[in-house]
């Protein structure tokens, strides 16, 4: 499997296509990483250094790769962290370019936006530009609970009413939905949970809530289970290889005291996860 990958990448700790590209490569795809930032870090620092690559930069080294007749073998395109507002653009027609050459390739969009605890923290355009833009021409979306709700204009809480909000985002577009960082109020004490939906029906998963903040986690997330859904079609397998590996990554993290992503050391969570989460069938 062949997946393109346009993200944002940082020299120090792992987030975008510095905490996606190793993850996939360990269970075996080949991962063609396009970058849409080059930061010294990510931005929770409140300090960082390094440009945004300019969206036409970033066009001219996605033409590279399609002069090297990459394209037709592309399996997937993962977009994330867009960076300038330019990038939706980009996307959008690197999208169009691959399928012309490769029909059954899919595109999976992180719309990267914010999250329930730091609200938006992406240049205002790019909420926007995601919802009426990117989403539309997606074929799997991986948004957290709050990205949920701000691209469907919706409050999902409840299962009812996030399986609601879920079925109006593939209204928009794509077909199948997964859902990070779902926060039921129901829920049972000390768990989180994700929410998978296609044509098929849909499926959550809990697992144990750990004490702490990863950034990069949802990237590592939302590679892996494109990943597995491009190679099983199965968005309940998908699901539950996702968060039995992402899991694993974040437990060993939290043991280390580190604040960066243990990706490298964790790695044999991705092929082989030591601990097994099954999900439910919710509709």
């Amino acid at each position: 499997m062949k997946i393109l990958s346009i993200q944002s990448a940082v020299a120090y700790g792992h987030v975008g296509n510095s905490a996606a590209v190793f993850p996939l490569q360990r269970i075996g795809v080949e991962v063609l990483p396009v970058y849409t930032v080059n930061f010294s870090n990510h931005t929770g620092y409140g300090a960082w250094r390094g440009p945004l690559i300019a969206p036409e930069d970033v066009r001219e080294v996605i033409t590279g790769i399609e002069e090297r007749g990459a394209f037709p073998g592309i399996d997937a395109i993962l977009s994330g962290y867009q960076g300038s507002e330019g990038i939706a653009d980009v996307i959008v027609d690197a999208v169009a370019r691959v399928k012309a050459a490769n029909p059954d390739a899919i595109y999976a969009c992180d719309p990267v936006m914010g999250n329930a605890t730091s609200g938006c923290f992406v240049a205002p355009a790019i909420p926007v530009l995601l919802r009426d833009k990117v989403v539309p021409v997606a074929d799997l979306i991986t948004p957290n609970q709050f990205e949920l709700g701000y691209l469907t204009g919706t409050e999902p809480g409840d299962l009812a009413s996030t399986l609601e909000s879920v079925d109006r985002a593939r209204d928009m577009g794509p077909r199948t939905v997964l859902v990070t960082s779902v926060e039921r109020p129901d829920r049972e004490e000390g768990t989180l949970e994700m929410l998978a939906a296609d044509d098929q029906g849909a499926w959550l998963v809990t697992t144990p809530r750990l004490p702490f903040k990863a950034n990069g986690s949802g990237d590592v997330t939302a590679a892996l289970f494109t990943a597995h859904y491009r190679a099983t079609g199965s968005a309940a397998e998908a699901l539950a290889r996702t968060a039995s590996s992402v899991f694993g990554l974040l437990e060993q993290t939290l043991a280390s005291g580190e604040r960066e992503l243990q990706l490298v050391e964790a790695q044999e969570h991705y092929a082989n996860p030591r601990r097994e989460f099954e999900p439910r069938q919710v509709r």
